[in-house]
This record gives structure tokens, C-alpha cells and sequence, in this order.
């Protein structure tokens, strides 16, 4: 019963206005290493919150705690009102997410595939054809037939459909430009400004920081597993002394420590 009236509560909070995505000193290891040290941000409606990172941050492993693919190993998440992993089946009927890479059914055409994913979701079956017809077209997917024949790009547009199919409260994206064309990335980009506008909480994580600048309202930036920075643009880069998201990556991520290792490398290709 307390889990219950627990849960209520963060419902009605968020609907109040409260955060959609809480996080309170998420911890994680894999073995003995430990990846995530105590990380705490939430995100609100209407927001568009960029995750940068390093390789080996940390980012991935926090979306994949977010959607319910890892439990946490330490502190609390609450997506939705849900606590994870407690309530991790109902708080997925809120997120919609776009891997990074992901395996698909190849034996089975784009329709094919977003029908079991709506299916999956409970979208009634009239709204189902109607979205899938839709996203196909917007897409220029429509007339391709098996998975297995969809270039990496393609591949993208299906999952970005698949993550949108049920309407969720929040949209968890990991590099979801990667494999499209230039025009297809400029359809995502203004498709994200409209989610969040229609009041749906975004988490998008890039590792392309020009992307990120365009679209975020709001930067968080992990290293070693750490939360070092959580503003705005504006403020990430007052505080930093920085003209460009850029440089308040490098700053606080001591990218500018490379540059000798850069140095070397070329020095070596002249010899």
C-alpha cells in the first residue's frame, strides 16, 4: 500500500508541474568498476536536456537505467511518477527511446515491425495505421520491404518512429542522428523543438556539441561518472567564461589536455 500511495503522489506532482524524470545519487558498477558516482538531475515538460559526456562517461549507462534496460545500483529513479525499477513496466508506457545502435526484427518489413511496436504499447489499432502511415511517408519509407534490406539510416527512421508510435510523456534519444542524411536530421531537429513543445521532456545525448546547442535548453555534462555541470546554455557559459558549447566542454572536461597527444601524431606523420 505505501508503494502505491507513494506512487500517486509523484503522479500527482507531475502533473502539478513537477519533474518527469527525478534522479537522486544514481550510482551504477559493472563488475568492480564503478561507472556512475551519485548522480542527481530531473527534467521537467517542455524541456530539451542535452547529456554530454566523454567516451566512457557514463551517458549511456544512464539512459539505459532511465528506460528500464539496467536497474540502478544505488540512490532512486522516478520516471512518471514510477519508481524504477519497482515500477518499471508502467513508467516505459511514458518513454519513448532511440538507441544508439539497435538489432531489429530483419525478417519482418518497416510496417511490420511498427505494428508490433504499437501493439506492444496498446495504441488502439485505428490510431496504429493511421501514425504508422505517417511516419512511413514523412520518412520516405514507405514501399521498402524487409528490415534486413534498410541501409543504417533507414534503420534510424524506423526506431525514431517505433519511439514516437504510443505518444510518450518523454523522448530519451542516444545519437539519434546517426546514419541520416542531412535533410533527415533537419526533420529530427525540428521535430524535437515541436515535441517539446507540445510538452513532452526530451533527454538527448550527442556527442555532436553544434547539434546539442541548437536544440537543448539545458546541458548536463558527466565525466568519470560524475555530474560536473547542470545549466543553461547561457549560464554554462557565463560561469566557464565560454563563447560556445564547445568551449565549456573542453574546459570542464580538460579536453585541451589532448592537444600534445594531437601534437604528436602529426609530428609522427612528418617523419
Amino acid at each position: 500500500m505505501d508503494l502505491e500511495l507513494i506512487a500517486m503522489d509523484r503522479v500527482t506532482s507531475m502533473e502539478r508541474g513537477g519533474p518527469v524524470v527525478s534522479v537522486d545519487g544514481l550510482t551504477f558498477s559493472y563488475g568492480r568498476g564503478q561507472v556512475l558516482h551519485g548522480i542527481s538531475f530531473s527534467i521537467r515538460k517542455g524541456e530539451v536536456v542535452g547529456l554530454l559526456g566523454p567516451n566512457g562517461a557514463g551517458k549511456s549507462t544512464t539512459i539505459k537505467i532511465l528506460t528500464g534496460i539496467l536497474p540502478p545500483g544505488g540512490g532512486s529513479v522516478r520516471i512518471a511518477g514510477h519508481v524504477m525499477p519497482t515500477a518499471a513496466i508502467s513508467a516505459k508506457k511514458h518513454v519513448g527511446y532511440v538507441p544508439e545502435s539497435a538489432e531489429l526484427f530483419e525478417s519482418l518489413t518497416g510496417q511490420e515491425f511498427l505494428e508490433l511496436m504499437g501493439r506492444l504499447q496498446d495504441v488502439p489499432e485505428e490510431s496504429l495505421q493511421v501514425r504508422i502511415g505517417r511516419l512511413l511517408e514523412q520518412f520516405h519509407l514507405s514501399g521498402y520491404s524487409r528490415l534486413d534490406e534498410y541501409s543504417k539510416g533507414m534503420r534510424q527512421k524506423v526506431l525514431l518512429s517505433a519511439a514516437l508510435l504510443h505518444n510518450p510523456d518523454i523522448v530519451m534519444l542516444d545519437e539519434p542522428l546517426s546514419g541520416l542524411d542531412v535533410n533527415a536530421g533537419l526533420m529530427v531537429r525540428d521535430l524535437i523543438a515541436a515535441l517539446a513543445a507540445d510538452g513532452k521532456a526530451i533527454l538527448y545525448s550527442s556527442h555532436v556539441l553544434d547539434i546539442v546547442e541548437r536544440v537543448c535548453d539545458r546541458v548536463l555534462i558527466i565525466h568519470e561518472g560524475r555530474l560536473i555541470a547542470d545549466g543553461s546554455l547561457e549560464s554554462l557559459k557565463a560561469s566557464t567564461q565560454s563563447g560556445s558549447l564547445e568551449d565549456v566542454f573542453r574546459q570542464l572536461t580538460r579536453v585541451d589536455e589532448t592537444i600534445s597527444g594531437v601534437s604528436e601524431i602529426t609530428e609522427s606523420l612528418r617523419r
